[in-house]
Formats: structure tokens, sequence, C-alpha cells
């Protein structure tokens, strides 16, 4: 990981003079350039020394800086390489072994690195990175092989070959945005030893309606300088910035910290210094680095990364309030239950409190992982990686937010980038949610054409649709609604309303709900209507079983039914004309009972009249199958004759008309 994109550059271009001749001690030349932490420098010249040193010790010393020097700088492929060549070694340092796993992970080589990661936790067993390491390598290709449903895109025309990263948005509109570049045009000649490239500058971007982005450009000399600038937030009202500038100064090793601009129309006024983690006067002993600033929507409070004393290790994000009556930035505090032993950094905070930040600390894909974390009161928890696309075997970090909006922007120097590191787009697109099926006529099976179908849905849509002459219909539904579906088309009716749902869906999906159309005077068995021997009482089951009838009259508000009711064959002929006439009307009575209006229900006993006809089969008895004496006397056995004459005492409604007017229309 390189420090620029930590907090900038904290050190400086030339902190020695180097002249390197022909008598110079190579070794101690490349060593002086390690230590100074010009490690884009110092690789070059550990090669050198290599070529010239005779010492075995000093030569597996040279080999761990290059692989060091590498890793400093963010080339994990070489890293990787030299690494393994230091494993070979045998050099005396664990922290080799989880080195060379992190490479392999950042390369994208999961399951080559869970067992190096398995290896350092033998070395290190209290030590959580290695079984950590493992499981992040095991998760990780998980999530890549079932990514989330953002959208992610390189924003080509912001992207340079060097450094572009930590985007801000910089207008209410968001068609502005700030961002961090050691493009050629930013302030300042130095060349930063650590990276090899150029000094950092904040640059402006705009763009259009079309999606095309303009030429960037720097901020003014008031906020860009010749030392490094990045890593910029405004307020709410676009008005005020906080950024991180990281000074420069020969032979001495300076902290970033964090200054304060008011905008004038084009025009910044001078920074301001943020004095957070001030030292005490005559201290040059300790440098502290402070950046990344993010402020809250109310602008109230303050979240940064810093590697002050008091935090859980490496750079911890901190939280500062703003003192209304003092004017000025409270004490700051760490965010506990955020931080790590690792490194946390680049804040975002969203506009409904949710905190963004990088990690190299919580269980993630690459070096640095974006996370969230979840508004715990006055702080943060219950941390969640993001998962691919948005992070990946490389580093991500910096996102944002358009306030309610699942879209924004983030940096990642994974492989397909454009530069070192570049910025992406993110984009969550809506779920999409379809309703379809086919109306058929019951009876025919064939598509019923030109039926009206419609949906009403808990958010108080209404939308209505025919269907073609293949019986389709479509809709296309809301996330998180639930619908009720109704069928219908003159000389049909309804026997059953629809109904479905779009809560608790994730991902998109395609419903479908199928309609069977009744037609008109077709009769219709009311199933489980039972009676006891010559009576016509409805027995408690019966009117259970009436209930769905009262459901369909109901949803058919202007249907006429005939209730008919048929017996056996057994017994008289005016006998049992006169029980089914009884029992049709305990049937009436009933739905009369349950608001069901009398002039829509019709009672008919037809005696044993009207055998049942089978529509399918039923037990033993074929489809087709009349179950009049002559069928009955055929049977084999009691027991089968008894159930034939079951199905003749059955009560049947069917649809006399649908031209009903309910009172009050």
């Amino acid at each position: 990981m390189r420090i620029t994109k930590f907090f900038l550059v904290a050190i400086i271009a030339g902190l020695f003079s180097i002249n390197v001749n022909a008598q110079t001690d190579h070794l101690a030349v490349a060593n002086q350039a390690f230590d100074s932490q010009e490690y884009y420098k110092a690789i070059t010249l550990l090669k050198k020394a290599y070529s010239k040193e005779k010492d075995k010790a000093n030569k597996a010393d040279i080999i761990f800086k290059t692989a060091e020097c590498y890793r400093f700088v963010n080339d994990t492929k070489q890293s990787e390489t030299w690494y393994r060549k230091v494993l070979k070694l045998k050099y005396p340092e664990n922290k080799v072994q989880l080195y060379y796993a992190d490479a392999l992970k950042a390369n994208g080589k999961f399951e080559d690195a869970i067992p190096e990661y398995e290896k350092y936790s033998e070395l290190s067993p209290d030590d959580p990175r290695g079984k950590n390491g493992a499981e992040a390598c095991a998760l990780a290709q998980k999530w890549i092989d079932n990514p989330s449903r953002y959208v992610v895109e390189n924003e080509v025309q912001l992207n340079g070959k060097q450094m572009d990263f930590s985007p801000s948005y910089a207008a209410a509109n968001h068609k502005e945005i700030y961002y961090t570049s050691s493009r050629d045009n930013a302030s300042g000649n130095e060349v930063d030893g650590w990276t090899g490239q150029g000094f950092t500058d904040i640059f402006s971007a705009t763009i259009d309606n079309k999606g095309k982005w303009s030429k960037p450009k720097p901020l003014p000399a008031t906020i860009n300088s010749v030392f490094n600038e990045g890593a910029a937030v405004m307020n709410a009202d676009f008005t005020q910035m906080i950024f991180t500038r990281c000074g420069v100064q020969k032979k001495v090793k300076m902290g970033c910290e964090l200054y304060h601009s008011k905008k004038s129309g084009d025009s910044w006024s001078e920074p301001e210094l943020l004095p957070f983690f001030a030292k005490a006067e005559g201290d040059d002993s300790t440098v502290v680095t402070v950046g990344h600033p993010a402020l809250s929507a109310d602008g109230k409070t303050l979240v940064f990364a810093s590697d002050a004393a008091g935090g859980k290790g490496g750079r911890d994000l901190w939280k500062s309030k703003y003192d209304e009556e003092k004017k000025r930035w409270g004490k700051p505090v760490g965010v506990d239950g955020v931080n790590t032993p690792g490194d946390e950094m680049y804040p975002f905070i969203h506009n409904d409190g949710t905190l963004y930040f990088a990690s190299n600390g919580h269980i993630g894909m690459g070096g640095l992982d974006i996370f969230m974390a979840e508004t715990q009161g006055d702080s943060w928890g219950n941390v969640t990686n993001m998962r691919s696309p948005i992070n990946s075997s490389g580093d991500d970090f910096a996102i944002i937010f358009e306030k309610e909006q699942e879209r924004g922007y983030f940096t990642s120097n994974r492989e397909d980038g454009k530069g070192s590191d570049d910025i992406y787009s993110f984009l969550l697109p809506a779920l999409k949610f379809t309703l379809g099926g086919t109306v058929i006529d019951f009876k025919t099976k064939k598509p019923v054409a030109s039926c009206t179908v419609s949906i009403v849905g808990t958010d108080g849509s209404s939308l209505e649709t025919t269907t073609d002459a293949s019986g389709k219909y479509s809709f296309d539904l809301a996330p998180a609604t639930s619908y009720v579906i109704t069928a219908g088309k003159k000389d049909y009716y309804l026997n059953k309303t629809g109904k479905t749902t779009t809560v608790g869906f994730e991902e998109d999906k395609d419903l479908v709900h199928d309609f069977e159309l009744d037609p008109i005077n077709r009769a219709i068995d009311l199933p489980n209507i039972f009676y006891d021997l010559g009576k016509w009482d409805l027995r408690p089951e019966s009117k259970v079983a009436l209930d769905g009838l009262i459901e369909t009259l109901n949803d058919n508000p202007t249907i006429i039914i005939e209730l008919g009711s048929h017996t056996d064959t057994r017994g008289s002929d005016e006998a049992n004309l006169a029980l089914s006439q009884k029992r049709a009307q305990s049937v009436v009575d009933y739905l009369i009972e349950n608001d069901i209006e009398g002039e829509r229900l019709v009672a008919k006993g037809y005696g044993e009249t009207t055998p049942k006809v089978l529509d399918n089969q039923v037990g033993d008895f074929a489809k087709g199958s009349v179950i009049n004496d002559a069928f009955i006397g055929k049977l084999a056995s009691e027991q089968i004759k008894e159930e034939a004459h079951q199905l003749n005492r059955r009560t049947e409604f069917k649809v006399l008309r649908n031209d009903f007017v309910p009172k009050g229309n």
C-alpha cells in the first residue's frame, strides 16, 4: 500500500540528495533511500547494490527490502515475485509469509493464498491476520461468483495514467466533482520519491446531461500549492471545503493536516489549519498525520483518518463535534465500532447517517475494501463488506453517494483501470418485477382473448390491461408492494381473486398468475356440502365450504346465481324433490345471513332428476360416466355403490346472469 493513497504524501521529494558515482557505497545509498521512505527510488538502487554485493546476508536483506519497496508502491505482481524469493532464502521474518499471502490475494489468486495464510497462522498463532486472510479469500471467491446488483464503470474521461482518486461532490446537482490527481498539470515540479509520480492537487470536472465530462482543471493556487493537496469534502450548501494538505520540508518528515477554506464565487479564502492533535511546543519528535475528512449532512460531525496515539493501530477513524458556542471543532474521539488494528480511512457520511469507509483491517477481498457501518446512537457499528463488484482484489476506497440515490463514485486500482488509481462510477439499478399469465376458459381450456385484467397495489397504484389473442397479459410491478389481481369478461365470471407480492425480493423476478374463467350457466359443484340423512340443515363443515362461494360473490358483485341441490335415486320422486328444494334454500339462507343480496340468489331443488356426469375421473369411475340407476346397478359392491350415490347427493351453483346492479349504484 502506498502512502499516497493513505494520506497523500507525508514525506518529501529530495529528502536527501543522493549522487551515485563509482566510489559510492551502493548498499549504504540504497539503504538510505529505503530508510527515507523513497521506495520508488530505492528499488533501482537496491537492485544495483545487489549486483555489487558479495555478502550473502546482505544480499538476502536487499531482496527483502526490494520486496518491501514493491509492497509500499503497491506493485502487487512484483511484490509477489520478490516475497517468493525471500521465502526461498528462509529470511528470518515471519511477516514475509504474511506479505506473500497478501500479494497473492491482491492478485486475485485466492486458492493459492489460503494455504500461505495458514502457514502464517502456524508461525504466528496469536496474530489474527492469518486466519482472517484465509477466511477472506474464501469469501472473496463467493462474492465474485455471486456479486451484488451494483453496476460499476470506469470513468475514463476523468482518469489519466497517473493517480486519480478520492472524489467528492462540489455542486448541489451532483454534476461537478473535486478529486485528487498527480497528473502532469498539478502544481509544483517535485517528484515523490515514494511513488515516482508528481505531487497531487485537487481538480474539478463537470458532467453534462449526455454523460460527458469536461477537461479536469486544478483549483486555484489558494488551495493547490507546491505541497500535496487532496481528499476534500464540502459542506451541504457547497460554500466551504475541508481538505488534506501534506507539507514538504527538506530533511524533515512532516505529517498531513486538515485545512478549511470558504468559497465566494470562483475564489477561495486562504486556508486555515484545523489543529487536531496539535504537538506541544518544541516537540519535533512526533509526526501525526490527519486527513480524509467527511462531514455529516448537518455539518456538525466531522470524521477523518489519523495515525494519532490512542487509536487501535494503523490509521483509525476519528470524529469531532462542532461547538456552536466556541465556533470550533471539539476534541476528536475514536470511532470504536469501526476501527481495527489495521487501517481505516476515506470515510463518507451518507445523507441517511450511514458511514462508509475503506479498511484493510476488516475481512475483505483485497488490500483496501469499502465497508458500510450502521448508525448506532452517536456512533456506528455492524460493519458490512460491500462485496463485488464494488470491491475487488485490489484497493477500493473513497466512495461517495448522491444523497438518497444508490449511485455515486469511488476509487480503485483494479486490473481494468486506466492508471494506477482510477475513479469509477457505480449504480444500483432499480429492481425489475413483472407479472404475467394466461387466462383460459375453464371448460374448453382455450385462451380467453380481450379479457380485462386489473391489479391494485398497496402503494395506491391501479392498473388495467387486456389479454391478447393467446390469452396472455403482463404488468410491470413496483418493489415492496402487494397486489390483488382480478380478471373478467362478459359471459364469464371470476371464481377466485389472485394475489401476489414483491415484498422481500432482492433480485429481479418475473411473477406468474394464471386464471381459469368459468363461463356463465356452467354448473359447478360446491364441495363438502353435507347433510344428515333426510335433513336439510347445513352441517358446520358445509358452512366452511360455502365461505369460498361468498368470496366469489363478493368478487363478482353483478352475477346472479342459482343454487341447485340434488339427491340420490333412493326414495320417492316427490320426497326427493321436496328435500332437495329445502337443501337448496338452506344454502341461500346462509348466504343471505352473510350479507349476500337475496335478489342475486335462486334456490332450485332437482331431486333425483339430474344424475351427476363426471367431468373428470373420480376414483374408479371414468370421466364422462353418468351416475344413474343403470350405472350403479352394474357396480360390484355395496361400498362402491354407496360412493356413487354420494356423488349424486350434491349442491351446485351456476351463474344465470351478470347484470345485477348492486344497491346504491
